[in-house]
């Protein structure tokens, strides 16, 4: 029986080993198979694309310099290229200051031209412009301190040693938004329902960076109070006289000592009579030798004249200072050493987001440091969150 089926079961066999070979060696067959030494390569993966992305944009930094404030600047232009390059960064842009303009023009130039950080390289004063100009945007500040007090830098917890370590938090650090203090000298009279200066017909613009007027020669009818912005502390009285006072040698030489020689001379300043409204409770009077509005609190050498001053508090801190003679002075000197909010009664301290002030006489009137000039009253008010700063991640 078998034998009459074998030579069917073989042809059966063979047509299906036929059909196996004609599956593996057909039109739909593998490659590797099906055209053997004649193997077709796989497209580039370029070859799927509808098209390769466009570039990212290199970043550039611009660097608004004092050139007063440095020893070579061309060695720290260098010093600057070297940093960015390391970091990935494009070529930076410099801008230098001059005594017409200490930065402010050239930080809205380097934010309209698209820098990604705008960066002071000065002292307090340089930093004041440029930040100023910087108020309201989006553009953030990087300090390079290279003067004497760099107090900002200083309240911020930022280097103010190294160039190197400084401008890398500036091209590497975080954004970090803080508050900044207007100041308006002159009568609130004369200020908007919007709380901004009135304007008269043909008035310039009042440049925050430099604090002139702006208003054209020969209109006294209606004088346009100056407006200033300040990031550390503004003050009538002592503390100006104080500034004023100090010896610009003397303090290239020594650094802050020049302050404090200063300071002594002014210990015994005169007091005067002050009137007071804040935040428009009813108004107070008091004699004073020195009235300090902060919008952060640490000083020179360690000290800390306003403790729980922040630089993001949405408020402003006020020190109203009556000390009588040198042994007056102990007890605020203790203060500020041991950073204690209460002190002694002749030092008033307190909390706002707007003060006007009213002397008895003309008296000197700084912001960060340097005297703008002589008033009888003020007005300080803080603008929350208007500055982006960058800082260390820690």
């Amino acid at each position: 029986m078998l034998s009459e089926w074998l030579p069917w079961i073989v042809v059966g066999g063979v047509v299906v080993l036929g059909l196996i070979a004609l599956a593996l060696l057909g039109p739909g067959a593998p490659t590797s198979l099906s055209h053997k030494g004649s193997r077709r390569r796989r497209p580039h993966r370029n070859h799927f694309r509808q098209g390769d992305p466009p570039d990212l944009p290199v970043r550039h930094a611009a660097v608004v310099l004092n050139p007063t404030k440095v020893a070579d600047a061309g060695l720290v232009r260098s010093e600057i290229r070297r940093i960015c390059t390391a970091q990935g960064w494009g070529e930076p842009r410099f801008y230098e200051t001059t005594i017409a303009d200490p930065g402010g023009a050239q930080a809205r130039q380097a934010a309209e031209e698209g820098a990604a950080v705008v960066c002071s390289l000065g002292g307090d004063g340089t930093v004041r412009a440029v930040a100023s100009a910087l108020v309201g945007t989006e553009t953030p500040l990087g300090i390079l301190p290279a003067g004497t007090g760099n107090l900002l830098a200083r309240n911020l917890d930022m280097p103010v040693g190294s160039l190197e370590t400084a401008m890398r938090v500036a091209l590497t650090g975080r954004n970090r938004r803080i508050d900044v203090g207007e100041l308006v000298i002159g009568s609130p009279d004369d200020r908007q329902g919007d709380g901004t200066p009135t304007r008269t017909p043909g008035d310039g613009d009042t440049d925050p960076a430099t604090g002139s007027a702006g208003a054209p020669a020969g209109d006294h009818a209606h004088p346009r109070p100056e407006r200033h912005r300040f990031l550390v502390m503004t003050g009538i009285g002592m503390d100006a006289a104080i500034m004023q006072g100090t010896n610009e040698n003397l303090k290239a030489t020594v650094g802050w000592g020049a302050y404090v020689v200063s300071g002594i001379k002014h210990l015994v300043s005169p007091e005067f009579r002050a009137t007071f409204r804040m935040d428009g409770d009813p108004e107070f009077k008091r004699r004073a030798r020195a009235i300090i509005i902060g919008n952060c609190g640490r000083l020179l050498g360690g000290l800390v004249l306003m403790p729980d001053a922040r630089v993001d508090d949405q408020r402003l801190d006020v020190v109203i200072a009556s000390p009588k003679g040198f042994v007056g002075w102990a007890p605020v000197i203790a203060r500020a050493l041991t950073r204690r909010r209460k002190g002694h009664p002749t030092l008033d301290h307190k909390v706002c987001g707007e003060i006007h002030v009213r002397t008895d006489r003309s008296l000197p009137v700084q912001v960060d440091g340097d005297v703008i000039a002589e008033a009888s009253e003020i007005t300080a008010s803080v603008l929350p969150a208007s500055l982006t700063v960058r800082v260390a991640h820690y």
